[in-house]
């Protein structure tokens, strides 16, 4: 082989070794816009989810902020391949003898001043990915604290019109016990049963409606609603107070009597 085409054989690796570390340095670009891509999407979803969290304690009645419980990882920061090493390590850092061999006027470290070993860098694909699996969480426990949030707070698993009709029912019984101990008052002997009965069967059931609609008004309606206010069922909860305690006031009294 002569000397040119040595010369050829090198200038051909050189040629082909300089591509390669062209694509390397292609590849390693594309790679850093990607996390930095990836790293700026999860920024956005985050931020996204705190202001969710902050409409939904709104909404509930908490004014404190969301805050980051501890432990949870932050965005890990991608640095450019250029810049600088820290202060006080790499290149620009004075290590003693060890840093500067054949120099007699550079001393080895002073007492107390080793520095100590560079803890190893995070892998931010690695960072990325845990902190993409805690969104994930997150947005797990935010739809089930959001599907919570939009059933009522009495009875939850019933649907409203067995709701109405239980909550209406509790009140026409404890209609019935008030009616029953107005007539077995003392009070009665004076103003005679009568009127007693006459007000009692009108005022109790009246109350009991209104005891009954005020406790659906309250713990019977979702915490969130976004549509119409759900029904009371009023000419329901109605029939049930005017029938149910003047019904059980009687049987009460019949089997008083029979026995």
């Amino acid at each position: 082989m002569t000397g040119f085409d040595e010369y050829a054989a090198l200038v051909r690796e050189l040629t082909a070794r300089q591509r390669g570390g062209e694509q390397a340095v292609a590849a390693e670009a594309e790679r850093r816009r990607g996390l930095h891509a990836a790293a700026d999407q999860l920024g956005q979803r985050l931020a996204a989810q705190g202001q969710r969290l902050d409409q939904l304690g709104r909404a509930i009645g908490g004014s404190a902020p969301v805050s980051v419980p501890e432990g949870t990882p932050a965005v890990p920061a991608l640095t450019s391949p250029g810049a600088a090493p820290p202060a006080g390590t790499g290149a620009g850092a004075t290590g003693g003898a060890a840093a500067a061999p054949g120099r007699p006027e550079v001393e080895a470290y002073p007492e107390g001043t080793v520095p100590s070993p560079r803890a190893p860098e995070p892998d931010p694909v690695a960072e990325l990915a845990g902190a993409r699996q805690l969104a994930d969480e997150a947005d797990r426990y935010g739809q089930q604290a959001e599907a919570i949030a939009h059933r009522p707070t009495l009875l939850p698993t019933w649907s409203p019109a067995a709701r109405a009709v239980a909550v209406y029912a509790a009140c026409a019984l404890v209609g019935s016990v008030l009616m029953l101990g107005a007539a077995l008052s003392p009070a009665n002997q004076a103003i005679g049963l009568g009127p007693v009965l006459a007000v009692t069967c009108t005022g109790i059931p009246l109350l009991s409606f209104l005891a009954g609609h005020l406790i659906l008004g309250r713990w019977g309606r979702p915490v969130l609603g976004d549509g119409p206010p759900s029904s009371r069922y009023v000419p329901l909860g109605f029939v049930i107070c005017a029938l149910l305690s003047p019904s059980l006031y009687c049987a009460v009294l019949v089997v008083a009597r029979l026995a």
